[in-house]
């Protein structure tokens, strides 16, 4: 009788140019795929000569330049539908968190959010004017990182000068939370719908961005009932066929209330390195996908 050699179902880990091979944080979430009986492989998503139908199934991870790209992006998504390969999130949920004008959807449907405002070309000056003297910030609704937001006083001429400087493209205006300097922004990670873990992103002195590429710092720590219980009504309000596999729900507490400032199902650092368990719990959840 022949013997039967089983082949471990192949993932992509689906990268950037920038970050080629995998980024040190994902090298434990590999590990924890070998362990699940998958074989992970890290890809570029924009290399040409990558085969994605010889995969059974391709896990976004740092794609972090894709709101740079957004149209070459929407296209590779595409010609994996066309191939019939799985994508981790789903390409429909990831279609439509890529474009943070989903936010306003979310308000609809009961959410509390940042309050935002979508706006472009010349509406964007007269939405900004209409905060005049307040502290708002202005951010492409497709873009990561910060890219090209900015921070200033509506009204003035050096805020001005800075919408000046932007790309033409539709924007959110939102008044600037000053929470977030104060208490920091709360990043809470769930894996197949469950809640895993919470960091406190914190931003550098006088800065307001909490990425860690200006500066910021993020601390693992218990979510106050209040975080928890916002961040996952604002998951459950997302439009999905089954739970994403993997979400990170931003936001700030205001006044005792959670307030969304970004739902992310792309390819949002999870803070694995953090959490051990939340690692090979996301690891279970594509094997089970997969199986």
């Amino acid at each position: 009788m022949p013997t039967l050699i089983r082949v471990s179902p192949r993932i992509a880990l689906a990268t950037s140019a920038d970050h080629a091979e995998l980024h040190p944080h994902d090298l434990p979430l590999a590990d924890a795929l070998r362990v699940a009986g998958l074989d992970p492989v890290a890809e570029v998503w924009t290399d040409p000569s990558v085969d994605w139908s010889s995969y059974d199934a391709v896990l976004l991870r740092s794609v972090w330049d894709y709101h740079v790209r957004y149209l070459e992006f929407t296209e590779w998504l595409g010609q994996l539908d066309k191939a019939g390969v799985p994508v981790l999130n789903e390409t429909d949920l990831v279609r439509w968190n890529a474009d943070k004008q989903y936010l306003m959807e979310l308000r609809e449907r009961g959410v509390a959010i940042v309050p935002s405002q979508v706006a472009a070309g010349p509406c964007l000056r007269d939405v900004v004017n209409g905060l005049n003297g307040e502290q708002v910030v202005i951010k492409p609704t497709v873009s990561a990182t910060a890219h090209f937001t900015i921070r200033g006083t509506a009204g003035s001429d050096e805020l001005s000068q800075a919408i000046d400087d932007l790309p033409d493209t539709v924007y959110l205006v939102q008044p600037f939370q000053p929470e977030i300097q104060s208490e920091g922004e709360w990043s809470l990670i769930f894996i197949d719908g469950e809640f895993t873990h919470a960091v406190l992103k914190r931003p550098a002195d006088g800065d307001f961005r909490v990425q860690n590429d200006f500066g910021g710092t993020a601390e693992l720590l218990e979510a106050p009932a209040a975080v928890l219980e916002g961040a996952a009504a604002a998951l459950a309000a997302a439009d999905t066929r089954r739970s994403p596999v993997y979400a990170r729900v931003d936001g700030i507490l205001a006044n005792g209330r959670f307030l969304l400032m970004e739902l992310e199902l792309i390819e949002p650092y999870l803070f694995l390195p953090q959490s051990p368990e939340a690692t090979t719990k996301l690891a279970s959840a594509v094997a089970t996908r997969l199986s």
